[in-house]
């Protein structure tokens, strides 16, 4: 049986100096966000990127919308808030945890930590999992390259990902 891909991070060796309630509320808005894209016909995949306490980018996942494989939401809000200046020190919040292609990039860019909501096993019954793309790559996550903090929210992973089985990759 393969290892977990993502080990608990304690939320105090992360930013100590933003609260764990204020973690959750960026999360919940990347949540909605990520409902209302699958509501509208996207995926249901948003991210927020988050500098300094203040929102500077946010992005959902847009491969419905031109069909390329490379909108992510994590890597639209990174080229969002990449024309703002430095993403170095920045916090991502998503609504799943990073396939490899985004978990790179983030890494490339020195992002400090990403809050997510559903990990693989969450999002594998609906056809949204990249834990074959991190086994083929052979990435395992332990150590992690960043901090990967899974915490709760509001909804549950069938009220985000939907009801009905899908066969999708991650994002």
């Amino acid at each position: 049986m393969s290892q977990p891909l993502v080990a608990s991070t304690p939320l105090s060796s992360v930013t100590p100096s933003t609260s764990l309630q204020t973690h959750q509320q960026w999360l919940e808005q990347a949540v909605q966000l990520a409902r209302e894209n699958r509501q509208q016909g996207g995926r249901p995949f948003a991210a927020l990127l988050v500098r300094d306490g203040q929102l500077v980018a946010s992005a959902v996942n847009g491969i419905h919308l031109d069909g390329d494989p490379t909108r992510h939401a994590e890597l639209e809000a990174l080229r969002k808030a990449s024309q703002c200046g430095p993403l170095a020190g920045a916090i991502v919040y998503a609504s799943g945890h990073p396939c490899p292609m985004c978990l790179g990039a983030l890494v490339m860019n020195g992002i400090a930590a990403v809050y997510y909501a559903f990990d693989n096993a969450d999002a594998a019954p609906f056809g949204f999992d990249s834990t074959a793309a991190y086994q083929k790559l052979g990435l395992p996550l332990a150590p992690q390259p960043l901090p990967l903090i899974k915490l709760s929210v509001s909804m549950t992973a069938a009220d985000l990902y939907g009801s009905e089985p899908q066969s999708h990759d991650h994002e």
